[in-house]
C-alpha cells in the first residue's frame, strides 16, 4: 500500500436523501445508504483498483457543509500513530486521535496540517 495516497473520502450534507438523489442523477450511479452510529452514509460505488472509495455523510455535531470545512480525504497509513506522533513537531494540530471504526474496517484519526486543512488518516491497524 502507498502510504500518501487517498484511501477513503467523505462529502458532508445536509439533506441526505437530496444529496442522494443528486449525486445519483448527476453521475450515474446508484448509492448504498448505510448507518454507522450516529452517522448517516451513503457509499458510492467501487471497484478494487479504481480510484479511491467514498461518502457521503451526515453528521449533526461533527460535519458541516461550508466552503471552509470541505471535503474530508483520508490518506492511508500502515498505522496511524506513526504519522500522529510527528504532526505537532511540523506545525499540524491532531484533532482526533486514532480510534478504531470497527473490527473489520480498521482505525482512523484527524487532523489540521500546517496550513489549517482537516485531513484524515485511515490504517488497518
Amino acid at each position: 500500500m502507498n502510504p500518501v495516497t487517498v484511501g477513503w473520502f467523505e462529502i458532508p450534507v445536509r439533506d441526505m436523501d437530496r444529496a442522494i438523489t443528486f449525486y445519483e442523477n448527476v453521475f450515474g450511479c446508484k448509492l448504498s445508504k448505510q448507518v454507522m452510529g450516529d452517522f448517516q452514509m451513503a457509499w458510492f460505488p467501487n471497484s478494487e483498483g479504481n480510484g479511491a472509495p467514498g461518502s457521503l455523510v451526515f453528521h449533526e455535531k461533527f460535519y458541516a457543509t461550508s466552503e471552509m470545512a470541505g471535503p474530508l480525504i483520508y490518506l492511508n497509513s500502515e498505522d496511524c500513530s506513526k504519522e500522529l506522533s510527528l504532526i505537532p513537531d511540523f506545525g499540524g494540530k491532531i484533532l482526533i486521535e486514532k480510534r478504531q471504526i470497527s473490527p473489520e474496517i480498521g482505525f482512523m484519526a484527524v487532523f489540521l496540517d500546517s496550513e489549517g486543512n482537516r485531513i484524515a488518516l485511515f490504517s488497518s491497524r
